[in-house]
């Protein structure tokens, strides 16, 4: 699939939606073909809190996309594209190790209603309690899994990690391009 980060990356970035608000459906978008398939029911009695996906062009340390978090009240269906600004950062780790989290809320023109939210620090506090909660307690009931919440870090942060994923991605492309090149020479 040849989706795109955006042209304004990092500070307005595109965000594939996985899974939509209110869901407890984990979908995943094969980054390849751009299919939807189940991923897993939530075990536990709850839900996605807000929009999931990642943001494309990029890789992470676990080799996938990085997770984005969209703050906003409208279910968006999966594989919809919206771009995002970052506000901030979410620290995780799972039993695969590190598994940051973008928070981002809609580009003003998507949505006004969050035009004054800059950075983390402006989002309401008991927001960021339900999106820390949700992430400590969905994997509970599932054997051999868990996450631990680490904190959330500010727009800053989260502009550099996604610099990073970007230059990485940047980097495995042009690995993959230099492996095709030598593929075709033999």
């Amino acid at each position: 699939m040849s989706w795109t980060i955006g042209e304004e990356a990092p500070n307005i970035v595109n965000a594939v939606i996985e899974v939509p608000k209110n869901s407890n459906i984990k979908y995943e978008v094969d980054k390849k073909t751009g299919t939807i398939s189940v991923s897993r029911f939530l075990y536990t009695a709850m839900a996605y809190p807000f929009n999931y996906g990642f943001i494309p062009e990029t890789v992470e340390n676990d080799n996938d996309p990085i997770d984005v978090m969209v703050i906003n009240e409208e279910q968006i269906l999966p594989g919809c594209i919206i771009k995002v600004r970052p506000i901030g950062m979410l620290i995780t780790e799972d039993e695969n190790g590190k598994d940051n989290k973008i928070i981002a809320v809609p580009i003003d023109k998507i949505d006004p209603t969050y035009e004054k939210i800059k950075d983390i620090r402006d989002l309401d506090d008991h927001i960021k309690r339900r999106i820390a909660h949700f992430f400590e307690t969905y994997k509970e009931l599932e054997p051999k899994k868990w996450v631990k919440v680490k904190g959330f870090k500010g727009k800053a942060e989260a502009i550099a990690r996604i610099k990073y994923c970007m230059k990485k991605y940047s980097k495995e492309e042009k690995r993959k391009l230099k492996n095709a090149r030598n593929d075709c020479r033999k």
